[in-house]
């Protein structure tokens, strides 16, 4: 397992975006463009992309999704100069959700949905900073209140992980409930993530706009981690939703080599091989880059 990478989902703006984020971000770069072709959504550009030096991806596949604050990224800045310098791009075209300003956690902040609607929280820090990007996800509407449950199950599935500090609501936070979590940092295999619960009248929640990639060396890895699946309906092409509505790819590491290297021919047959799939195969993956006939009809 080569750790989680977040991935996300446009109508046609991935490239334009990613230009965008790795402009504005330090230490960022565009690593890959490359096109899938014949899909059900058409031929699609996917992009990868390094913001502050940490993976991300992104796909033009239509306007099935949109991003919603139920998932954000947390920048967290070594000087209030780089909170203001950011929030003027960011927040450009958006919708700022809280005003840039001071707050009792820091006294620079703002959370802002940028032109494309992903949300971004930018916070000077004035501790050490060894994951500068931790995404976050909120607990709205029917799965609020279950921010805790959920961490405890993915740290019982993920290697290397553990929950940080957990900060709760108190009495007098309605309509929050007292003991809920107000914010909870945890890890998982190593990479920083974070959690709240929301009891405010929210008209979003979780989809697929943004998704949680993991990254598989091996079949055993891609199985481990299927099981986070409570869906059954929403298993394609190695996507899955997990009890609390989060999307989650489970994606061989082989499969950006597959779909980036060797003929349009090879690269063709994978694409269709894999759009067949729930859980990715590997094997079938390989065999279909060979030309050979397939084994087991998909999973």
């Amino acid at each position: 397992m080569q750790g989680i990478t977040p991935h996300l989902w446009f109508d046609k703006e991935a490239v334009e975006a990613a230009e965008l984020y790795s402009g504005t971000l330090p230490d960022s770069k565009v690593t890959n463009v490359s096109v899938i072709r014949d899909t059900p959504s058409g031929d699609c550009d996917v992009v990868s992309f390094e913001l502050m030096g940490q993976p991300f991806q992104a796909i033009s596949a239509g306007p099935l999704f949109r991003f919603t604050p139920a998932i954000s990224f947390l920048v967290r800045c070594a000087s209030r100069d780089q909170v203001d310098s950011l929030w003027s791009t960011l927040s450009d075209g958006g919708s700022p959700l809280m005003g840039l300003g001071s707050y009792p956690f820091s006294d620079r902040y703002g959370w802002t949905e940028d032109r494309y609607g992903l949300s971004w929280q930018l916070m000077f820090d004035e501790g050490e900073i060894e994951q500068p990007i931790v995404p976050t996800l909120m607990f709205v509407g029917d799965v609020c209140g279950k921010a805790e449950e959920a961490v405890g199950l993915y740290t019982s599935i993920f290697p290397d992980s553990k929950v940080g500090h957990i900060m709760r609501y108190g009495e007098g936070a309605e309509p929050d409930r007292p003991g809920t979590v107000q914010h909870v940092g945890f890890s998982l295999a190593g990479q920083d993530l974070a959690a709240m619960d929301s009891a405010l009248d929210h008209d979003f929640g979780f989809n697929e706009a943004v998704s949680l990639m993991v990254n598989c060396d091996t079949q055993d890895e891609i199985d481990h981690y299927w099981q986070l699946s409570s869906v059954p309906e929403a298993e394609q092409c190695g996507w899955l939703k997990d009890p609390f509505g989060v999307s989650w790819q489970i994606v061989p590491t082989a499969l950006d080599e597959l779909l980036t290297k060797g003929s349009q021919e090879q690269i063709d047959r994978v694409t269709q091989a894999f759009l067949q799939m729930k859980k990715f195969d590997i094997a079938e993956l390989h065999r279909a880059a060979e030309g050979a006939p397939s084994e087991t009809g998909g999973r």
